[in-house]
């Protein structure tokens, strides 16, 4: 299996009612795209607020395979959600690593 983890950090554009939009599409990604095991994400409720440097939004997906996680990025699905985050996004940390 692979872990797909990724952060996002949002400029002056985003708006709170924004993330719970973003976090509800991409739960839905769990049933439109094949290979998806687990998937959760929320929007930071960290009391650390000293270590969050601006990141609002938490994802994460684990994936059956790598070939399942390779095709998950072109997905329309997936692409469907990257373009909700035109205007919004100011930077984003992703970490994919195979669970042993």
């Amino acid at each position: 299996m692979y872990e797909h983890l990724v952060v996002f950090k949002f400029n002056e554009q985003y708006r709170s009612e924004t993330g719970e939009h973003l976090v509800q599409t991409l739960m839905a990604l769990k049933n439109s795209i094949p290979g998806i095991v687990e998937l959760t994400a929320g929007v930071n409720k960290t009391e650390e607020t000293e270590n969050i440097h601006g990141y609002t939004l938490g994802l994460r997906v684990t994936f059956r395979d790598q070939e399942a996680l390779r095709k998950y990025g072109p997905h329309p699905a997936h692409q469907h959600f990257v373009g909700l985050l035109e205007g919004i996004i100011e930077n984003v940390v992703v970490v994919d690593y195979p669970i042993y």
